[in-house]
């Protein structure tokens, strides 16, 4: 394998991060107020999972 110099490493670099997509700031503001409601709406989702498995749990357990 070749080595590369530095100075092509690092027009190299240059040109791979002038690809890169950089959102905007209200794209980002979006997408994490999503993040945080989707994680709201989880937690409350698995807190009555757990709930309801919890309670069949004990009702299976005070038959005993």
């Amino acid at each position: 394998m070749a080595k590369t110099s530095p100075g092509e490493f690092i027009r190299q670099v240059r040109t791979e991060t002038s690809k890169i997509y950089w959102p905007s700031r209200q794209e980002t503001v979006t997408t994490a107020i999503f993040v945080g409601i989707m994680t709201v709406f989880l937690a409350v989702f698995f807190l009555g999972i757990d709930a309801l498995f919890g309670w069949v749990v004990s009702s299976i357990l005070s038959l005993l």
